[in-house]
């Protein structure tokens, strides 16, 4: 067995992390349970964030029957007691440690790649990627699913090149994923990560709002919630106006810039928060990211500029610009919400765990052609029917003579 974590005597304190989140992943509980090893003898590579989450999904999938191997899909997203609980308590092959140089990160995709899987879950994009740069390692692949928004762009793109080698369920389409996770499990967790990082009062500050999707919107409104006065930058004109209309200042990074004291980036895109804006902040402006890769905030060319870099607390580093002034990022441009705390939470990692295990099952059962997918509606309808039962709630059903009128078109006025 095969692995590479931080120190295997963290495992108890990752199994009490791990059972704590196993309160809340009620559906993924019932899949579990209903389950008739569904996935014997497969082997499948794991790409995520390496929290006591995932580590709940990887557990279901192994008592399904298959073989797992787990690497992180972010230098400074793993949780190493987590890690050392798989690897010591359930013998899942593990590669990831919190702070994991670049080069260990790829060596750590490389682990899994050759262990040449069946199926693959991918956050990100890296893992899925790199096996089509490595084709040797993807041979056997059967299918995958994607569980992010960035990671499904680049999917698209490269089967819109033609280029994608196996298919892909986009997991992060999924309205019982992007409606949840992205917009409630995004908006908390954020805030929960600046608060951890910086202990700074938030109400009264003025918040940038890079990019207005799920994320974005979920980010916006639970800063807002906090007291913050919030601003929001789009390159959308329909999101842009979704947001003046949801009741927030909206106008371009280069404005805002000037008078923002917080500034959190959302969009998936690179370079949104750039060195002339940068130079334009405020004395103590305050730099984070909640998008999936640290390409958001141009990190590389601050780095370049500033005349002094200083530690401040854990997680935060005090940039001098050439003007005189500082400003601060958090968690090195890298994800907010699981650089500087534990990500989503668990209730609703549920949603996204439980498509993912759904996802798997029907890849495996339907040998789909190379493509990238939306979720089936079936698989959809069943996680949110799951979670309505773990909460209590029932709900009405249609009549069959509002079955017939909604499938009519001759009753008129």
């Amino acid at each position: 067995m095969e692995y590479r974590i931080k120190d295997i005597n963290l495992a108890e304190i990752g199994r009490k992390k791990t059972e704590w989140a196993c309160r809340e992943m009620k559906v993924l509980g019932l899949l579990r349970k209903e389950d008739e090893k569904s996935l014997n003898g497969l082997k499948i590579g794991c790409c995520l964030h390496i929290t006591s989450e995932t580590s709940n999904f990887v557990i279901t999938l192994k008592k399904a029957g298959a073989k797992v191997f787990l690497c992180a899909s972010n230098p400074l997203s793993t949780q190493d007691d987590v890690a050392a609980y798989l690897v010591k308590e359930h013998k899942i092959e593990v590669f990831g440690k919190k702070g994991e140089s670049e080069k260990e990160y790829y060596e750590n995709l490389k682990y899994v790649m050759e262990k040449k899987p069946d199926l693959v879950v991918d956050d990100g994009g890296d893992l899925i990627t790199n096996l089509h740069k490595n084709p040797s390692f993807s041979e056997n692949v059967i299918g995958a699913t994607e569980e992010t928004t960035t990671g499904v762009i680049r999917l698209e793109n490269l089967s819109k090149q033609k280029l994608l080698q196996f298919p892909v369920i986009a997991v992060n389409n999924a309205h019982t994923k992007y409606l949840f996770d992205n917009r409630y499990g995004t908006g908390q967790s954020t805030v929960d990560g600046f608060l951890r990082a910086t202990n700074i009062l938030i109400s009264g500050k003025i918040v940038v709002v890079c990019g207005y999707g799920w994320c974005g919107k979920g980010v916006a409104k639970r800063f807002s919630g906090m007291g913050a006065r919030v601003i929001v930058t789009e390159v959308n004109p329909v999101r842009a106006l979704e947001a003046v209309m949801d009741g927030f200042w909206v106008m371009k990074i280069k404005e805002a810039a000037k008078i923002g004291d917080i500034f959190i980036t959302t969009t998936g895109n690179r370079d949104v928060i750039g060195i002339d804006e940068i130079l334009k902040m405020k004395d103590g402006a305050i730099l984070a990211n909640s998008g999936h890769f640290n390409v958001e905030i141009d990190v590389k060319n601050l780095e370049k500029i500033c005349k002094k870099k200083n530690k401040i607390r854990d997680f935060i580093e005090e940039y001098l610009l050439p003007n005189g002034k500082r400003v601060y990022l958090l968690g090195e441009g890298r994800l907010l919400n699981l650089a500087c705390a534990e990500g989503h939470p668990s209730s609703v990692m549920d949603m996204s765990f439980s498509n993912q295990f759904l996802s798997l099952k029907y890849l495996k059962d339907k040998r789909l052609p190379p493509d990238v997918y939306n979720v089936p509606e079936e698989i959809d309808r069943k996680v949110a029917e799951l979670k309505l039962k773990t909460l209590g709630i029932k709900i009405d059903k249609l009549s069959k003579v509002q079955k017939e009128y909604l499938s009519s078109w001759k009753i008129g006025t």
